[in-house]
């Protein structure tokens, strides 16, 4: 048998002007006559991410346990991935609630939700939580990607949208990825500003407002090496290659355009690039993570869908009441069922997201089969700010380590979401002794 297949390095990069294009797996990545699946292990990728305000009583826990289960109103939208999701209910976000002799706090300590340590009360400058599972599994996995990790979020810090007030810092409000328990990361919420750290290669700002100013396309930069590139790959390759490179440009045009609404709107007081629209930001910045997945630019991610108290108003909803507003529904039913259009809005968008993933090819499957998506909330009736019966739902194959089309409930105030973490970090080989307020490892996950 005669294989001429010519191999391309896994680190193969497309360079322009300021610009560095990372690549997907591509078949030719792999030696001649050697699986995917035996070439090289495939990464498993994680993402955190939070939602406060909890869900509307009634609407997301699933009428029984198992297998056999109903998809609740709130977690529809997840349904056509039942084999690769995990519904839980009963969990104990104990790390939220206020500690004994403390008052206030529940509403500033997003921060609890990746640590499972309640956050020290101050304002001033000696801020302590603890260290997140996304930056622990970073330090094991991230180590060999352009970003270690990434924190994403699609709201303000510096918006109107929480006081920060009851004796507690900002920073457990603006910030759910902690580097240390004493070092909170930045979530960066310009998708301009995540491209260009995923696609930009030392270039000065002035380099890119000028292609920006000239309307030039980064890829239009690397058109000489892609050309040579695309005769080293197979026919399969080029296909997934122009359809990888379609993507960008996708994105670029829509950042552009976001950008141009920005600046015909200079009564919005936003940052430069920002959709005014939470649809096509949080679109936005799905994909560009999808993209840095794909193109193994980073392994880790978090991403902040609002931060705590947040007016916020999503029309795409159905319904036009604020998101903080429409939490303390005072139980009654016409109010708690328009919150959860809302909570169900948010879900909908997450589940686009889950289908790039699904249909993204990765190694001897698909992203999602090598991915673990948490999403949940630290609060469960947010009408009475409780923090038991917390939603949190799995998503993805974790590469085989996790087995879908499951609903697992757990008795209540009786199990803690420290121990869903401590299960997390186990899946990207942390096996710690404990997380925060962790007392085992979850049952049955």
């Amino acid at each position: 048998m005669f294989i001429a297949k010519r191999r391309v390095p896994r680190r193969t990069v497309l360079r322009g002007m300021g610009a560095t294009i990372a690549l997907p797996l591509l078949e030719s990545m792999v030696p001649a006559a050697t699986p995917l699946r035996a070439a090289a292990p495939t990464p498993t990728r994680f993402t955190g991410i939070f939602i406060p305000h909890g869900a509307a009583p009634g609407y997301w826990i699933p009428d029984t346990v198992g297998r056999d289960f109903t998809y609740p109103y709130i977690w529809e939208p997840l349904e056509p991935f039942r084999d690769q999701v995990v519904l839980t209910s009963g969990l104990w976000s104990r790390s939220a609630e206020s500690p004994p002799g403390v008052t206030g706090a529940d509403h500033f300590v997003a921060a609890a939700y990746l640590c499972a340590d309640k956050p020290k009360k101050t304002t001033g400058a000696d801020i302590r939580a603890g260290t997140t599972i996304d930056q622990l599994i970073a330090r094991r996995i991230g180590q060999d990607t352009l970003l270690p990790s990434l924190q994403l979020a699609v709201e303000d810090p510096g918006a109107n949208s929480s006081n920060c007030g009851e004796g507690y810092s900002c920073a457990y409000t603006n910030s759910i990825s902690w580097q240390t328990p004493t070092r909170p990361l930045p979530m960066e919420i310009n998708p301009q500003v995540v491209f260009e750290r995923m696609f930009g290669d030392g270039s000065t700002a002035e380099e890119r407002l000028r292609r920006r100013a000239q309307q030039r396309s980064i890829l239009d930069s690397i058109t000489e090496s892609l050309a040579r590139l695309r005769v080293d790959v197979g026919a399969g390759d080029r296909v997934r290659l122009d359809q990888y490179l379609s993507d960008v440009r996708e994105i670029e045009r829509r950042l552009e355009v976001a950008a141009r609404a920005s600046v015909e709107t200079p009564d919005v007081t936003m940052p430069w690039g920002v959709p005014a629209s939470f649809d096509e930001h949080i679109r936005l910045q799905l994909d560009l993570l999808a993209l840095a997945f794909q193109a193994d630019i980073t392994r880790v991610a978090t991403l902040l869908y609002a931060r705590d108290l947040t007016g916020r108003v999503y029309p795409e909803s159905g319904t036009n009441v604020s998101f903080h507003g429409a939490s303390h529904h005072a139980e009654e039913p016409s109010r708690v069922r328009e919150y959860a259009m809302l909570n169900r809005y948010h879900v909908a968008t997450l589940a686009r997201f889950i289908e790039r993933l699904r249909s993204t090819p990765d190694g001897d499957g698909t992203l999602l089969d090598h991915a673990l998506v948490l999403y949940g909330s630290n609060m469960g009736n947010s009408n009475q700010h409780l923090h038991y019966d917390v939603p949190h739902v799995l998503i993805g194959g974790a590469s085989g380590q996790l087995a879908g089309g499951r609903h697992l409930a757990y008795p209540q105030r009786g199990v803690t979401s420290g121990n869903l973490l401590l299960s997390i970090t186990d899946m990207f080989g942390g096996h710690l002794d404990r997380i925060g307020d962790s007392t085992g490892r979850l049952a049955g996950l």
